[in-house]
This record gives C-alpha cells, structure tokens and sequence, in this order.
C-alpha cells in the first residue's frame, strides 16, 4: 500500500541519513542496534518540522532541552519496516540474515533527568570555560536566569528586549511568540509572564535592555544557520559538563528540574497551579475552574512563588558587568 511504502521510505531514509549508503549484504546486527539506539534518543517531534540538523545534532538538541524522544512503538515500527524489507532480501538471497528481528524496544537507552545537587553546582561554578563561540559572560547569564527563573534554553537565548516588561509594578519576563522571526513556545501553556528574581536584578538583568546591541536582551548569542539562537551555547554546554565530570543525568534541563523541586518542596504558601504557569506546564489539575484561575493569577503571586527560589553563595560565579 502507499502507507507501507511511504513507512518504508522513511525508515530507510533515517538509516541512510544516520550512516550512509553500504551494500546490503554487510548490514549487521551492529548497525542494526547502533540505528535503534539513535532511534531511541531521537526528538518526539522529529519530521514534524522543517529542520537541517544531522540526526545526532537531533539527538543532542532533544538530550540538552530535555526534550521527549521517540517512543518504544515509534522505533519498533521503523525497525520492522527494515524487517520486513530484509525478508525480501533474504527470499532473494541478497542477504544470509536478518538483522532486524529479535530486539527489545520495552525502553532505550534513555537516561532520566534530575536536578542539580549543591555540590554539582558549586563545581559548574569553579569550572574554567574553554568555548570560543560563547563569551563566558554570557554563558553565565544564561544559566543565571535558568536557575532562578526555570525557563527553558531556547526561550532565554531568544528573549528579546520587548519582552522584559514592568507588570503590575513589577519587572517581568514575557514568554511569547515572534512573529518576526517565527518562533514560538513549545505548547499554549508555555505563553506566559514570569517575574525577574531579585537575584538577576541585583546580577543587572535589567540594564540589558538598554546595554545589549540589537533585538535581542541577551548579548553573546548568535542563530544558527538553522534559526536556532544559542544553539552554539548548548553544545559548549555540554563539552564542559563532559569535562569536569557531571553525570548524564545532568542537562541543562536539569533547571528546570531544579526549579519545580524546590517550588514543590517550600515551606512557603504556594499554590501547585501558581508553579505550573510559572513553568509553562498544562495546569496539574484540569477543570475549568483551573483554566479559568491561571488566566488571573496575580503578578504578586507569581513574584512570590518566584522568589521562593534560593541557593547557597557557592553556586554560581559572580557575573561581571
């Protein structure tokens, strides 16, 4: 059928695009279980847009913004289309094996996210930063921002002056689409307002809008030829966690993990759908009622919730403006 051949395709084209062309008569079970673990470490949304990254630029772009990967029936079903193509390479004895069956695809070979630990911090802190595409300056800034607001990589690297407001009397991050650019959050939930920490205004976030060149807030950062503003960030991001010796589990996601486990652990009288707009996530409980609280949760209650973020002094290295 047409599915089956466009199916068929595209699996073949994700093999080809991941290791080349060989001759089939020498394709193993050692490709076959290097193409499932890539499979397995691949963006949910992979062909969902348009996109010139390599599939492993792929793969780091979904490991470094915690992205949701393939699931176990998206890479079985790419892997028995490849199946089912080797048995009929095998009728034909084009082939003396198939070395697509008889493979597990229950999980991959995922790693589970969790936040920093005090001591994780302190030694990003003291880390020496080696990249030549990011000034260190502004690597600092942006993991600054990260911890104390929770918001993801790309939506910090691609805030834009307009986009630090005064709400309500208090100085505000805007999360929102661009129309001119078009980027955009990843969900509807992710359109929202967070209020600047204390500590990123005595860092002197707010003295960017008026010193930083350009559209953008944050100096340091350039796009990539495929869109993507500090894409060059999450890759020295990554070398440096390599080199001092953070485990997998540690992204730079792991903020926002960071940030929604204290949140959720406070002392403070803080509401669970007040941390869920904070962080761009769909409302815990969903109700109506829920949807229509989110739409007017105070500035001040987001502030609150905000400011309920604390680490020690040895956590992060002190910008110089």
């Amino acid at each position: 059928s047409a599915d089956t051949k466009k199916a068929t395709q595209r699996a073949t084209d994700l093999f080809l695009q991941a290791f080349g062309d060989a001759p089939v008569s020498i394709i193993g079970g050692e490709k076959a279980g290097a193409f499932r673990d890539l499979l397995f470490s691949l963006p949910a949304s992979l062909g969902k847009r348009k996109s010139s990254l390599t599939l492993e630029e792929e793969a780091q772009r979904a490991r470094e913004g915690g992205l949701p990967t393939l699931s176990g029936k998206s890479v079985k079903n790419h892997m028995m289309r490849l199946s089912a193509l080797w048995n009929q390479l095998l009728q034909r004895e084009l082939v003396t094996r198939n070395p697509w069956t008889g493979w597990n695809f229950e999980s991959g070979q995922k790693t589970v996210r969790r936040s920093w630990t005090t001591k994780e911090l302190a030694l990003l802190a003291s880390a020496s930063w080696h990249s030549t595409s990011v000034p260190e300056k502004t690597f600092r800034l942006v993991t600054l921002v990260a911890a104390y607001s929770g918001m993801r990589l790309g939506e910090i690297c691609t805030l834009r002056k307009e986009d630090l407001q005064i709400i309500d009397g208090i100085s505000c991050f805007l999360i929102q689409p661009h129309a001119e650019t078009g980027w955009a959050p990843k969900t509807e939930a992710g359109i929202r307002m967070v209020p600047v920490h204390s500590k990123l205004i005595e860092a002197g976030v707010l003295a960017l809008k008026e010193t930083t060149k350009g559209p953008y807030l944050l100096p340091g950062l350039e796009t990539s030829k495929q869109g993507v503003r500090g894409a060059a960030l999450g890759r020295a991001f990554s070398l440096l966690k390599t080199r001092i010796g953070l485990p997998a589990e540690i992204t730079f996601h792991s903020f926002r993990h960071t940030v929604s486990t204290q949140l959720r652990n406070t002392d403070a009288n803080i509401r669970e759908v007040w941390i869920d707009h904070l962080l761009g996530h769909e409302a815990t409980h969903k109700s109506q009622g829920t949807t229509t609280y989110l739409t007017s949760i105070s500035t001040a209650n987001l502030r609150q919730t905000i400011e309920a973020i604390s680490y020690p002094e040895t956590a992060f290295k002190k910008i110089p403006f």
